[in-house]
């Protein structure tokens, strides 16, 4: 939402068709149009969606004296703006740990971004246990789209921990962070218009569940690469299910930690002992369901 104040008449200025508008330059919390030979501004200010916002009238201040007045809900404070820019006064947000905050608006957004590409933004989140084969099927997923000409970003649990969750370890409080912090940053490349494919083992429901959250319901494609214990230690591609069982890693999912298998999710691929589906397979599943929903084209 835009509000805008009145703008001050330039000074010196002939008729109305004389004005003459300077480039549009972005500050901080505003898009400004200066009125050239006049130092008049207009300040357009982008509220957080759902909160409230008050703008007075730079023409009333001028005229009245008067300082109008803005009401605040719950969680969001009154804070002065700039009277020479038109403003009065903005409704500021607290949410979580963060104070004074305001939601800034573009007027291009989540749409727009999509016709360009001609897609529409999803994440696909794969969950399974250790060596189901997610990152080999996020991977697969992701080469099959880009032949397409689809734009992807994948997002592999591993890689992150070199990075974004470096400073996060595999205890229970750590592990909700670190699937919390991709969920954040899925939500964004959706967002962006990017088909994200999300890998991680995300063992627990109640986190998948708060990552769903975050997106419109059919934004958020849930992939359960259903294989069984048996395969993946019999596979065990980093030698982490060995170590488990000789007690040198604690709280090993599958092993000393829960999985908990989605309830209901959107897909579900089947391996079993002796009869695993090819990495090609597996993709071709994936981009059914996203060509059936309509993800495909704009």
């Amino acid at each position: 939402m835009l509000a805008r104040a009145p703008p001050r008449p330039c000074s010196g200025a002939g008729a109305a068709g004389d004005v003459s508008w300077g480039p549009v330059g972005v500050g901080r919390g505003a898009a400004r149009r200066r009125c050239q030979g006049a130092g008049a501004v207009i300040k357009l200010v982008a509220a957080r969606p759902g909160a409230r916002m008050a703008v007075a009238a730079a023409a009333r201040k001028r005229t009245t004296g008067t300082e109008p007045l803005a009401a605040a809900g719950d969680g969001e404070q009154i804070v002065n703006g700039s009277a020479a820019a038109g403003l009065s006064k903005l409704v500021t947000s607290t949410v979580g740990k963060s104070t004074n905050i305001l939601w800034h608006d573009c007027p291009i957004g989540q749409h727009e971004r999509q016709k360009l590409l001609n897609q529409k933004g999803c994440v696909v989140w794969i969950t399974g246990l250790s060596g189901s084969g997610k990152s080999t099927l996020a991977c697969a997923l992701s080469r099959e789209l880009h032949s397409r000409g689809h734009l992807t970003y994948v997002l592999d649990g591993d890689n992150l921990r070199h990075g974004l969750n470096r400073d996060l370890s595999f205890k229970a409080e750590d592990r909700a962070e670190n699937i919390r912090r991709v969920g954040e940053v899925a939500k964004l490349l959706a967002d962006a218009g990017l088909i994200c494919i999300a890998s991680l083992i995300s063992p627990y429901r109640s986190d998948r569940s708060a990552c769903r959250s975050l997106l419109p319901n059919s934004s958020f494609i849930e992939v359960f690469l259903n294989a069984p214990l048996e395969v993946c230690e019999a596979r065990d591609p980093k030698g982490l299910y060995k170590l488990a069982r000789a007690g040198k890693i604690k709280g090993f999912t599958g092993i000393d930690d829960p999985y908990e298998p989605p309830s209901d999710c959107e897909i579900v691929i089947q391996c079993k002992v002796g009869d695993c589906p090819s990495p090609k397979s597996m993709a071709d599943q994936v981009v059914s369901y996203l060509e059936a929903n309509g993800f495909l084209q704009d």
